[in-house]
């Protein structure tokens, strides 16, 4: 009896293994995992963004011993720098919460690191032709987000402006 049920196991483990892999807990599982890896990422992006908030607040001894300009300038492109994390981290979240990624969070995030960029070759007296090729990407980026959010398949249906705010937003004007 004891041999029978042993050789009896192996048979029955296969197919289950094939119905395990065959079925939507699968995807349970898939989902549970990158929720588990989402979660740690996060984690990561506010230990960063904590330690960028500690490291601009020490960097204000810059004020003290430097040029006011230069602490000033590097008290702006961290904190653009902070913001540009805080917009992955966003993104991050969006992605945690809706199980996918709006191109208008990944062209804002792009966006405010590129402007972030711009800011930091101005301050430092950047060539001419870098900053002219980041102002053609700010401005395509731009037009991305426009050209996403206009035909947005996901947009529903806007509603009919209320009595009061007609006069106001009224496009007869």
């Amino acid at each position: 009896m004891i041999g029978s049920v042993a050789s009896a196991e192996p048979r029955l483990r296969l197919p289950r293994l094939r119905q395990i892999f065959a079925s939507p807990d699968l995807t349970l599982l898939w989902e549970k995992g990158t929720q588990a890896v989402l979660s740690l990422l996060i984690v990561t992006i506010l230990v960063g963004l904590a330690g960028g908030v500690v490291k601009t607040f020490l960097g204000l001894r810059l004020l003290l011993t430097a040029d006011i300009d230069l602490g000033l300038r590097h008290l702006i492109v961290n904190t653009l720098m902070l913001l540009a994390v805080v917009e992955v981290l966003k993104t991050t979240l969006a992605y945690f919460s809706e199980g996918r990624v709006r191109v208008t969070f990944i062209v804002d995030t792009v966006l405010v690191v590129m402007l972030t960029e711009v800011i930091s070759q101005w301050f430092t007296g950047g060539d001419w032709q870098k900053l002219a090729i980041l102002a053609v990407i700010l401005v395509t980026l731009g037009l991305i987000r426009v050209v996403a959010v206009r035909f947005s398949p996901a947009q529903p249906a806007s509603p009919a402006p209320s009595a009061t705010l007609a006069p106001i937003f009224s496009s007869t004007l």
